[in-house]
């Protein structure tokens, strides 16, 4: 934050834009601060961004992950609405240019689902009259209060491809998710079932995940991570700021730990907007980006745990008890960043590394 800033007024994450491209950004913040908690209104501004923002890989993908950033360093729920409606825009654009599939328009509310549970299967078949989808999605946010989704599913020779549904169709309904988390309880995630729904197909069986855009969409929430991230360190860092100027100074401990916060987000935002120009100048549309991908996200979501905790054992129960943005902020961000799959993803970037697939 420069001198001149109001300190009162949400700031941008900056990854490698100029200030002037950043301050494009402030209306846009200030809407996501003053819609926290009210989903209607950050669907609105979802719908509203997805026009404007960048897509990944046209040269703006640095100012996309900035937008995500900044907006989930106003509130984690915000970029937690704002993230899957842009990525489902991008995805969009690339079945029509990479496929030369249909032309899906991005209007009204989108979501993107794809996540696969036990007991529970989405099947797609050909009903004579196109492609129809019947059974059961799990872990559809906020599904009920969208307009579509892309969404995967299941093909009769036994892979998977993606499809554009209506979530408004005949033959959906949508199972109460009773959500009984304390973190993203405005984003409640349910099961969605389908019978016999018409559906738009987007690329072919596998396209959804060969496609360069899943690494690159898999980054942008990345991108939400670190701007939850920083929220946190900033909140910190205020809080040390105002002891100060009580006259309580921080100890050895407290610097430590802010110094350990400051190198550690400086080099995943390094990180991040190297990335973001490999990925703008066609460097990362092989079979390397999603090895890139699984670094980026675990090199972010190992770094958000870290923040967490520091901050956490340096201000005590205190805000947790009586701070509710706070406690909102590091309720919400430590369940986001669940979606990260720790040693699993691991795992997945040790076996491509295996194979070679790596810089070093």
């Amino acid at each position: 934050m420069n001198a001149t800033q109001d300190p009162g007024r949400p700031r941008a994450v900056r990854i490698s834009s100029t200030p002037d491209d950043l301050a494009r950004l402030q209306a846009l913040l200030e809407a996501a601060e003053a819609g926290v908690g009210d989903v209607p209104a950050l669907l609105a501004l979802a719908t509203e961004a997805g026009t404007v923002t960048p897509k990944p890989g046209s040269g703006g993908t640095a100012f996309l992950w900035e937008t995500l950033a900044s907006v989930t360093a106003v509130d984690t729920a915000a970029g937690r609405i704002l993230e899957p409606h842009l990525d489902a825009a991008a995805i969009l654009a690339q079945a029509g240019a990479e496929t030369g599939g249909p032309d899906v328009p991005c209007e009204g509310t989108w979501g993107v689902f794809a996540a696969e549970a036990p007991g529970l299967k989405l099947e797609a078949t050909d009903s004579g009259a196109g492609t129809v989808l019947s059974g059961a999605k799990p872990w559809c946010s906020i599904a009920a209060q969208l307009d579509h989704a892309v969404i995967t599913a299941h093909l009769p020779d036994g892979g998977r491809a993606a499809f554009a549904v209506d979530l408004h169709a005949a033959g959906v309904s949508f199972e109460d998710p009773a959500w009984s988390s304390l973190g993203l309880r405005e984003i409640p995630s349910g099961t969605v079932h389908f019978d016999a729904v018409p559906a738009v197909p987007l690329g072919g069986a596998g396209w959804y995940y060969r496609r360069p855009g899943f690494a690159w969409g898999g980054m942008g929430v990345a991108a939400c991570w670190l701007g939850g991230a920083v929220a946190v360190a900033r909140s910190y860092k205020d809080g040390l700021q105002k002891a100060a100027d009580g006259g309580r100074e921080p100890d050895q401990l407290a610097l430590a730990h802010l110094g350990e916060i400051d190198r550690t987000l400086t080099g995943l935002i390094h990180t991040l907007a190297r990335t973001a120009a490999r990925i703008d100048a066609g460097e990362l549309s092989g079979p390397g980006a999603w090895s890139e991908a699984l670094r980026v996200r675990g090199s972010v979501a190992t770094a958000v745990e870290r923040i967490q905790a520091l901050v956490s054992q340096n201000l005590g129960p205190g805000p947790l008890a009586f701070d509710a943005r706070y406690g909102k902020r590091m309720a919400d961000l430590a369940l986001y960043v669940r979606q990260h799959h720790a040693m699993r993803d691991d795992a997945q970037l040790g076996a491509l590394t295996f194979k070679g697939d790596h810089p070093w």
